[in-house]
């Protein structure tokens, strides 16, 4: 039996679903935020004075099982913007059903919706999963990513 795939913008009501997909999408990554930031988080990317961040969930039969979270921003290289896409998780029981691929593809088609061709992300080296996706609808840069100490 096939299962629907649906991909639309984030709405207010959908806060406690978000949560629990985003609280997820952090622990595997070994981190967590205060909850200030979830509200703020949240807040934003529902507000329409926050344009350049943005959300998407995917649903399989009307249930969340997936999100993306991407921003737009100004760049030095380009004149128009490039959209960073920051974050993206599916539940794993959805993983390599085409929930990720649906994922990125919208937010391709919303940046260039936008005018916005660049699209980027980062992951980390150990993401092996996610990153056979990545290698199929992305190219893979020679980029090391530093921060600030």
């Amino acid at each position: 039996m096939s299962r629907t795939v649906t991909i639309r913008p984030l709405e207010p009501a959908d806060k406690p679903q978000w949560s629990a997909l985003w609280k997820a999408y952090l622990e595997f990554y070994e981190t967590s935020v205060a909850q200030e930031v979830y509200d703020t988080t949240f807040d934003r990317l529902c507000s329409p004075d926050h344009p350049e961040q943005n959300a998407l969930l995917a649903l399989v039969d009307g249930t969340p099982v997936g999100l993306v979270h991407y921003i737009y921003h100004p760049h030095n290289w380009r004149i128009e913007k490039v959209c960073y896409l920051q974050d993206l998780y599916a539940d794993p029981d959805v993983r390599g059903t085409g929930v990720g691929r649906k994922l990125i593809e919208a937010v391709y088609a919303a940046a260039d919706e936008a005018g916005c061709p660049s699209v980027y992300w980062l992951t980390q080296d150990f993401n092996t999963t996610a990153r056979q996706l990545y290698d199929r609808i992305g190219t893979l840069t020679p980029f090391i990513k530093y921060n600030r100490k």
